[in-house]
């Protein structure tokens, strides 16, 4: 099997960013040394505060997010991050190349349950039209990203990541502490019967999505043998659906402040949307392709439904084409 490192560079990509990707990689070993912990530890639970977001603070949650801050703003090539957890962007280096944005761990509900987290993370080129410690600088769309990935936490550490070409995945060896090629390129199923959606939500959706969700669960034939799994962490999903199909899907729906959807664009949508396209897949907001779409704020959300593209061309047809 071959090391990350070579697999990089046989994909061109510069030494500074490789570099980078090191980093963030480094960061995540030890984040799963602290999740492998547990209760060990004492990083499980809730701390008395409230992120940005207005959620709940998980131990575990802050951990991770102080490691990643203090690992990348040491590096040089590092000009600015952004963190789910932190209300505005955090300077780095003026003259680096680079701005960091990541959720550092998605799913921390299931943190003290023992079930699926991740850290997601996505690198773009610094802007040189706005100042280096501005929030500005992550107002990129998504098909600027230089770097997508996400490490999940489970019974083995995975690392997903594309550069621009195929969406990888690679796994922890522990013996030598490197992630090793495990799945050159991974491919979404054009067609799938499972999906992934929270349907607790059902009562808030409009109409239309109503609809869509009855035939799936009861009535359309072409929803045979549907299937529901969901894991209340979006890293979890989406790395099922990459391993072997399906759709996730979190649409808008009538309560206030989701009716754009609830999905940060930034730290989830465009990240994972990136590597469900460059794994075959396609991923939608509204219809709208969410790497195009031209963000206006750090923390913006957006409604969100990928993974096989027939189901999501479906999808965007029932709901807003009918």
């Amino acid at each position: 099997m071959k090391r990350l490192i070579p697999v990089l560079k046989n994909d061109g990509v510069e030494t500074d960013l490789i570099m980078l990707i090191r980093t963030i990689l480094a960061t995540s070993k030890e984040i799963a040394f602290r999740v492998g912990q547990g209760e060990l530890a004492g990083v499980l639970g809730s701390t008395l505060d409230e992120n940005i977001q207005g959620e709940v603070q998980k131990k575990l949650d802050v951990i991770a997010n102080q490691l990643l801050k203090d690992m990348l703003l040491e590096e040089d090539s590092v000009a600015a991050i952004a963190s789910e957890e932190e209300d505005h962007a955090v300077p780095g280096n003026p003259d680096g190349r680079y701005i960091v944005a990541f959720d550092p761990l998605d799913g921390s509900s299931n943190i003290d349950v023992n079930g699926q987290i991740g850290t997601i993370f996505t690198i773009y080129a610094k802007r040189d039209d706005v100042p280096h410690d501005s929030d500005e600088q992550f107002v990129q769309a998504g098909i600027k990203q230089l770097c997508a990935g996400y490490v999940l936490y489970g019974p083995s550490t995975l690392l997903v990541m594309s550069t621009g070409g195929p969406t990888r995945c690679y796994t922890l060896d522990l013996t030598h502490g490197g992630f090793l090629l495990t799945t050159p390129e991974m491919t979404v199923a054009h067609e799938s019967k499972e999906f992934a959606v929270n349907m607790a939500n059902y009562r808030y959706w409009h109409e239309t999505i109503q609809t869509y969700f009855d035939n799936v669960l009861y009535a359309s034939q072409a929803f045979e043998k549907s299937s529901m799994r969901w894991s209340a962490a979006m890293v979890g999903d989406i790395h099922r659906i990459l391993s072997r199909g399906g759709t996730f899907l979190y649409p808008e729906d009538k309560r206030a402040g989701n009716d754009n959807g609830k999905i940060r664009l930034l730290y989830e949508a465009n990240p994972l949307s990136m590597l469900i396209e460059n794994a075959g897949g396609q991923a939608s907001a509204r219809g709208q392709r969410i790497l195009t779409i031209e963000p206006h704020s750090l923390h913006q959300r957006v409604a969100v439904v990928m993974g096989s593209s027939s189901a999501v061309a479906f999808f965007n047809r029932t709901v807003y084409e009918s």
